[in-house]
């Protein structure tokens, strides 16, 4: 069975702006169908926020072009409201990344960001850094 998996923002800015780095593996993963990114609304907004960055220096096109090579691998979820049993995040802005994994049944978290790697074990799914995740999945591409 696919691993259905959230991935934070700063996870898929990198794997997909950087052609070389540690996680451009993830990329070549999902294109594969290693795993099956989720999404929600929230996380798809931060996406195309972070991505108008000017740091980034991308025009309208380019940042069409790179959510063209992540949404269509990516399944939507409906994320109502953070369900009463869910762990909470320490950073609110984070939230939204552990209440799409539960809401989407994830098998994992895939993050670099420390107040959501401090709440692995305290939810049904795995929270991990992508060199933990690339491990899981036997090593991936690249």
């Amino acid at each position: 069975m696919t691993p259905r998996v959230v991935l934070d923002t700063n996870v898929v800015v990198s794997a997909l702006l950087f052609d070389r780095g540690r996680v451009t593996w993830l990329r070549e993963s999902w294109r594969a169908g290693r795993f099956q990114p989720l999404v929600s609304e929230a996380t798809t907004q931060e996406l195309i926020r972070v991505l108008a960055y000017p740091k980034f220096a991308l025009n309208r096109q380019d940042i069409e072009a790179l959510l063209a090579d992540f949404l269509p691998y990516a399944a939507t979820i409906a994320v109502r409201r953070t369900a009463p049993d869910t762990p909470r995040c320490s950073d609110a802005d984070d939230q939204m990344f552990v209440d799409l994994a539960v809401a989407g049944r994830a098998d994992a978290l895939v993050t670099g960001d420390a107040a959501l790697l401090a709440l692995d074990g305290a939810c049904a799914f795995a929270i991990e850094p992508p060199a933990a995740f690339r491990e899981r999945l036997g090593g991936g591409p690249g």
